[in-house]
């Protein structure tokens, strides 16, 4: 019998020993699965023999990125460069001249030292071959070398009858012409061609296309200088010479707006006098001048035009009506503007050019051109300062007509660096080559 107990208590005392070397391993055994995942993780990030716990122990928790900074808005190179112009100097950009004479003179320093002029223009009378034009351009660019403002250098070169070019260059055909053969390509290719010509002298602006559309058999100065006689021709032909122009680093410049196309008056001479309404001008006159808009036009020229009934007391080129609420507010242009040569007579045997200057200005113009008489040019500059000294054209005012003007400069890159010359021959056969499918 005690055999028996003895033997029962030896197998339980086995029995609860296994049990407890059991739970021991089965506790050693969760013990260590518990470890694994942040030993894997510490494997994982480079530690050796560590757990995660003591891993994230030596650890600096990360710290919340700083917002980065915002970056530097871009310098306005225009901005800059009309804080740094005085008065002065400001007010000679608004005023474009003409000269007299085949070389730089007294005059022509003078204007530029003293009246601090944005530009010329030439005609016939200031070109007589290319070797004289070239050092006419390039003497007037070294006389303005100390100026921090490029000068404009301008002709009106359109083709046909209206071309100021030298002798030795092939003559272009008059706009009716090309408008006549439909061919965009062509018209595109005329611009290029007035754009390489320019640029081979220097110079830097053209004073076309003529976007008139000629309405009027009578009209005795558009006449065969406009593409054609309906608004879709007009557009389509003069926008691709304008492009053609721009291609090549020149300034184009669309003109007469609102539209002189159906005038019976030369300017030149007298005041012409339109009758439309602003109905029919938006059915016809406008039509190309809206579209250049759209297409990018640098620069619009305002005729000397008396439009009653938009503006009975003054004509375009001084009318806050045509300037300010048509072009600027209507079309929504944006641009430069120029007036067309105030010494013509449709201003000057009516009113004091002085005048009409300032009211430009003040109508939204940023330009005033004035293409002959070296005191009336003087006359025009003084009577700007006068206003802007009296307040009746803001420091505000003429900041931002200026503004315009520098900006335009910039894009198109204008310098007083002095030009090389045009390649003749090549311009010559390059006009040769493109007239001659469409027999011209």
């Amino acid at each position: 019998m005690d055999r028996i107990n003895t033997s029962h208590r030896s197998k339980s005392l086995w029995t609860i020993t296994c049990l407890l070397l059991l739970v021991t391993l089965l506790i050693g055994g969760c013990s260590g699965a518990a470890r694994n995942p942040s030993s894997s993780a510490g494997e994982g990030t480079g530690a050796s023999g560590s757990n995660g716990t003591e891993t994230n122990q030596g650890q600096t928790p990360p710290s919340t990125p700083e917002a980065p900074e915002e970056p530097e808005k871009p310098a306005d190179p225009a901005a800059k460069l009309l804080d740094e112009l005085s008065t002065e100097e400001k007010i000679g950009q608004l005023v474009l001249v003409g000269m007299d004479g085949t070389e730089p003179n007294d005059v022509t320093r003078q204007l530029i030292e003293e009246y601090h002029v944005g530009g010329f223009i030439f005609y016939k009378n200031n070109i007589q071959d290319t070797k004289q034009a070239l050092a006419l351009f390039n003497g007037l660019k070294t006389a303005n070398q100390n100026k921090a403002v490029p000068l404009f250098l301008s002709v009106d070169e359109e083709g046909g009858r209206v071309s100021r070019m030298p002798g030795e260059l092939a003559k272009l055909p008059a706009a009716r012409k090309i408008g006549n053969t439909g061919s965009t390509e062509l018209a595109g290719q005329i611009g290029e061609i007035i754009g390489k010509e320019l640029a081979g002298f220097g110079l830097n602006l053209d004073f076309a296309p003529v976007l008139d559309v000629n309405s009027n058999p009578d009209n005795p100065v558009i006449g065969d200088r406009a593409f054609g006689t309906k608004p879709e021709i007009v557009s389509r032909m003069g926008i691709a010479v304008m492009k053609g122009i721009q291609e090549q680093g020149i300034i184009p410049v669309v003109k007469h707006f609102p539209g002189h196309g159906d005038t019976s008056v030369d300017s030149h001479l007298g005041l012409p006098v339109v009758e439309h309404d602003l109905d029919r001008l938006q059915k016809l006159e406008l039509v190309p001048f809206k579209q250049a808009i759209q297409e990018g036009a640098d620069v619009v020229m305002i005729a000397h035009l008396l439009m009653p009934k938009l503006d009975p007391d003054h004509p375009a080129s001084f009318s806050k009506a045509v300037i300010h609420d048509l072009l600027r507010e209507e079309l929504g242009y944006e641009g430069t503007i120029i007036s067309d040569d105030m010494t013509m007579g449709a201003i000057v045997e009516h009113y004091d050019i002085r005048d009409a200057a300032v009211q430009f200005i003040q109508s939204g113009g940023n330009i005033v051109l004035v293409g002959h008489d070296a005191e009336k040019e003087k006359q025009v500059i003084q009577a700007l300062r006068d206003a802007v000294n009296s307040g009746t054209i803001s420091t505000e005012t003429l900041d931002e007509r200026v503004y315009d003007v520098l900006k335009l400069k910039q894009k198109y890159q204008l310098s007083n660096d002095p030009a090389q010359g045009p390649n003749t021959k090549q311009l010559n056969q390059d006009i040769s080559d493109i007239l001659k499918p469409y027999g011209l």
